[in-house]
């Protein structure tokens, strides 16, 4: 394979890496419009109507978001003068 074409691939496969980020970052940022329980709740009767594989990586970016705001709720509470031990 001569380096042009190897170069060329280089290039496709970066360029289709960052599409599929922007991809995952914008559905991250729209995932995380549904904040209240209501709206999470609404979102996961929507979930339950597809298998596991097609919302692999909505149930992933939505746990991690869970998961960061409960960090953040406790770094919050601390900085209040709470102590976590």
């Amino acid at each position: 394979m001569q380096i042009s074409s190897r170069l060329r691939d280089a290039r496709t496969a970066l360029a289709n890496r960052r599409t599929m980020r922007v991809a995952h970052r914008r559905l991250a940022d729209e995932l995380a419009s549904f904040r209240s329980t209501a709206e999470r709740a609404e979102l996961d009767e929507l979930l339950s109507r597809h298998s596991a594989e097609e919302t692999r990586e909505i149930r992933a970016i939505l746990y991690r978001q869970d998961v960061e705001r409960q960090q953040s709720a406790v770094r919050q509470t601390a900085g209040l003068g709470g102590y976590i031990g």
